[in-house]
C-alpha cells in the first residue's frame, strides 16, 4: 500500500500529499490562515510547516506573497516540497529542512514581514508521547520549546512585523508573557471554541515586533453548529 494520501484543498485546486501512517495537519492550520491579515508583496516564515499547508494556502489567496516553511523533520520537509512543486508554487514557497533554532534573517531574506506557527502545543510530560516518531516530535515540546519559537520569531521579524499563532487556551497565560518578554507585543486575541457554550480550547493570537501595548479581543469563533456540520463562518474557511 501507498505510504502517501492525496488529498484536496479549496476543491480540487490544491492538491497535498501527506504521509499515510505520519502527522496529518488538522483544521487548526485552516483557522490560522483565516486569521492572518496580509498585505502584498510581504514575507512570511512558517515556523515548524509540516507538509507546507499553510503556504500553499496563503500563497493561493495572495499572489503576491514570498513564503519560507522551515521544518526540522526531514521526511515532513520532503513532501512539504514535493506539495509545492505540485501546485506549481515553487517560485514564491521555499522550503528549508533546519532546526529552526538555527535559523537568522540571512537564511529568510529577512527581516521579514511576518511569523506564523502552528507548533508543537503539549509539554513533553503531558500525556502519552505518540510512538511515531514524526507525529511525536509535531506534538509534542521534543524539538522546540515555545520559548524558543518566540526567540526566533523575534530575531527574525522586522520592526513592526506582526507574529501569528495558534496555542492551546490553557497555555495562554505563557504565550503572552512569552511574546512580551521576546519583544512581541500581544496586540489581538480570538478564542476558539467546538461549539456554543462550550469552554475555549485553542486561542488565536497575533503580537507585533516593538509594538505599544493595548490588545483586541475578537469575537469568539465557533467551529461547529451541531457535532456533525461546521459552522458557516468555518465552512467559508475551506472555499477558494
Amino acid at each position: 500500500m501507498n505510504q502517501f494520501v492525496p488529498d484536496t484543498f479549496f476543491n480540487g485546486r490544491i492538491l497535498v500529499k501527506q504521509d499515510r501512517h505520519g502527522y496529518r495537519f488538522s483544521i487548526d492550520a485552516v483557522l490560522l490562515a483565516d486569521f492572518l491579515e496580509i498585505r502584498p508583496n510581504s514575507t512570511i516564515v512558517d515556523l515548524g510547516t509540516g507538509c507546507g499547508i499553510l503556504p500553499l494556502i496563503l500563497a493561493y489567496r495572495n499572489p503576491d506573497t514570498r513564503f519560507w516553511g522551515i521544518e526540522i523533520q526531514k521526511s515532513l520537509a520532503d513532501i512539504a516540497r514535493e506539495n509545492v512543486i505540485e501546485n506549481g508554487l515553487d517560485k514564491r514557497i521555499q522550503i528549508l529542512c533546519t532546526d529552526m533554532k538555527s535559523l537568522t534573517t540571512n537564511m529568510v531574506s529577512g527581516p521579514v514581514d511576518i511569523v506564523i506557527s502552528n507548533p508543537p502545543y503539549r509539554k513533553t510530560d503531558s500525556g502519552r508521547i505518540n510512538p511515531n516518531s514524526q507525529r511525536a516530535v509535531a506534538r509534542h515540546e521534543i524539538k522546540i520549546k515555545l520559548e524558543e519559537i518566540l526567540t526566533v520569531a523575534g530575531k527574525i521579524l522586522r520592526t513592526a512585523g506582526k507574529f501569528l499563532i495558534i496555542y492551546p487556551s490553557n497555555r495562554m497565560i505563557d504565550l503572552l508573557s512569552g511574546m512580551r518578554k521576546t519583544g512581541i507585543e500581544p496586540k489581538r486575541i480570538r478564542t476558539i471554541h467546538s461549539m456554543q457554550g462550550a469552554d475555549a480550547k485553542l486561542v488565536l493570537v497575533e503580537g507585533t515586533k516593538g509594538g505599544g501595548s493595548g490588545v483586541k479581543i475578537s469575537a469568539p469563533l465557533f467551529i461547529y453548529k451541531d457535532p456533525k456540520n461546521y459552522t458557516a463562518e468555518v465552512e467559508k474557511m475551506f472555499l477558494p
